[in-house]
């Protein structure tokens, strides 16, 4: 990935957290516990697995930083999702959290100098190393992946419920 293209995947991620409050003034609270199917995620699951994945995903960002060939914490995300209870938890501070986490390490990127976007560690879902390219090419897709889930979730509740 060049500069260029770099640059452009960090805006995206800067803009995750706007992207997504956009879509959600579009999508009515009512149906926000709606599951499409009983092992996908409502649109309350699917926020509070956001937060916990970017709050992840900046500890990961910081560490490609500071400590390059280190290893990262690897997780299940509907284990998580089913241990943590995520229905019980607050969708609004589950926003609040996906807010300032991208807010920092959005700023945080920015500053870094290109060599930094080089660096690599081990992760356990992947046998190469976990460049920092990877990270960027997930997490700058990851809330918009989800925002398509949310209309997804939408468009089935509204095509059942009318």
């Amino acid at each position: 990935m060049n500069k260029q293209e770099r640059n452009e995947k960090i805006e995206l991620y800067g803009r995750g957290h706007d992207l997504l409050m956009q879509t959600l003034k579009d999508i009515p609270r009512e149906m926000w516990k709606f599951k499409p199917e009983p092992k996908e995620w409502s649109v309350h699951e699917v926020l509070i697995h956001i937060a916990d994945s970017e709050s992840n995903a900046a500890l990961r960002a910081r560490k490609l930083i500071v400590e390059p060939g280190g290893a990262f914490m690897g997780y299940d995300q509907d284990q998580w999702a089913i241990e943590l209870n995520y229905h019980e938890q607050s969708w609004e501070d589950a926003l609040e959290v996906v807010r300032l986490v991208r807010k920092t390490t959005y700023e945080l990127l920015k500053k870094q100098p290109n060599e930094v976007f080089e660096h690599a560690g081990k992760h356990p879902q992947y046998e190469e190393p976990y460049t920092f390219e990877k990270w960027l090419n997930s997490y700058s897709g990851h809330i918009p992946g989800h925002i398509e889930q949310i209309k997804n979730n939408y468009k089935i509740w509204r095509d059942r419920h009318g």
